[in-house]
């Protein structure tokens, strides 16, 4: 009896353990969110509800083309006229980056990490240095759009911006990206390589439609042509009629986050000690651009944009900051954790390998943009 109440005691903690490992960023948002309003009264004004409802607008979408394989048939396509190491990382890097401007970083690597995997095996390649160019290629390819990313998003409605001026704050970095990838792609291995891979069937053709006329219809709101509200409403329907269980694929943990966050800042924002102190810190465009990119090496740049949008004005430096402050440590961007999670899931003896290799790219990735963006900037 005793020994089984120890055993049930003991998965009650590992479970409790696995539950603050994976969601760690929710965790400390919630402890924010509660201890500040101890010190002040929370107010539901705090809460951007339109956020909320975009973010879960497009990861309904995006977990449909997920179930309906939509992306796993391109990158297939794509893939089958590739016969060279060079081409394939190519291939599954520009894929990666291209896919994270319209469905998320963290979805990009979601779903083309595990297939560089898979293409891997059956070419006998090593796998490491594609996996970790394809991370950074879904961080830098993220930064140009606004639904590319969770802070894009944010700073996007927050700072009620045009879609021209956004593109234009961004273009820099996806233009150095593209340059940046090329170059280290090419400099990798000249290998000849032939591969077999199996065509993917969209079996249900008639829901992609349907599940693409629905994503453009949610770019549309994204864009400011149709209220964001309306959309919410055809988005909830049109998942009741064609696939409830798409309800179960949403980041909740994600949501819950934001809103931890939206309480925190409010209510830090209504004292004058720490207004005043962030207000100091953020007070030019260069303090802004360089305190954005820190402090995502060590919070997250999502949990940095959300923090320092409350005290800066400087919409450009902030938005910039965070997307190249997303290279760099492996927390520096949530994405990063899930490429490294998926890798050493199937090369558990490669941890340490993959992380300094990790570290070295991203840290050089750091070296080329921060002094050039920061030319550019100032």
């Amino acid at each position: 009896m005793a020994q089984n109440i120890q055993t049930q005691t003991l998965k009650k903690q590992n479970s409790f353990m696995d539950f603050l490992k994976k969601e760690i960023v929710l965790v400390i948002a919630t402890v924010l969110a509660i201890t500040s309003s101890f010190t002040s009264i929370p107010k539901l004004s705090y809460i951007d509800f339109k956020v909320l409802i975009l973010l879960f607008n497009l990861m309904i979408v995006v977990a449909a083309f997920k179930e309906l394989k939509v992306l796993d048939s391109i990158a297939i396509g794509l893939l089958k006229k590739c016969n060279t190491y060079t081409s394939i990382s190519f291939a599954l890097v520009f894929i990666t980056f291209i896919a994270s401007m319209i469905v998320t970083n963290d979805v990009a690597l979601i779903t083309f990490v595990p297939l560089s995997i898979v293409i891997a095996r059956k070419a006998n390649i090593d796998v490491l240095k594609i996996v970790i160019f394809q991370t950074l290629a879904a961080n830098l390819g993220s930064s140009f759009t606004p639904m590319g990313n969770p802070q894009n998003l944010f700073i996007y409605s927050y700072y009620d911006l045009s879609p021209i001026d956004f593109l234009k704050a961004t273009s820099p970095i996806v233009i150095l990206a593209i340059v940046f990838l090329s170059i280290l792609i090419i400099k990798g291995k000249k290998i000849k390589l032939k591969l077999d891979l199996s065509d993917v069937i969209m079996e249900n053709k008639k829901d992609v439609i349907l599940f693409s006329l629905l994503f453009v219809i949610i770019l549309l709101s994204v864009f400011h042509l149709i209220d964001y509200r309306i959309t919410f409403m055809i988005t909830i329907v049109t998942v009741l009629i064609l696939n409830k269980r798409l309800f179960k694929e949403v980041d909740y943990s994600l949501l819950l986050t934001f809103i931890g966050f939206f309480i925190f800042i409010g209510n830090i924002s209504t004292m004058d000690v720490v207004r005043n102190f962030m207000e100091n810190i953020l007070n030019s465009e260069k303090s802004t651009f360089i305190s954005s990119i820190l402090a995502s090496q060590i919070i997250s740049n999502v949990p940095a944009t959300m923090l320092l949008s409350g005290f800066t004005n400087h919409f450009k430096e902030l938005l910039l900051g965070v997307n190249i402050g997303g290279m760099g440590t492996l927390i520096a961007s949530l994405a990063s954790v899930i490429s490294y999670k998926i890798y050493t899931s199937e090369f558990k003896d490669n941890n340490d390998r993959y992380l300094s290799k990790f570290t070295l790219y991203n840290i050089l990735g750091l070296g080329v943009f921060v002094p050039i963006i920061y030319l550019l900037l100032f």
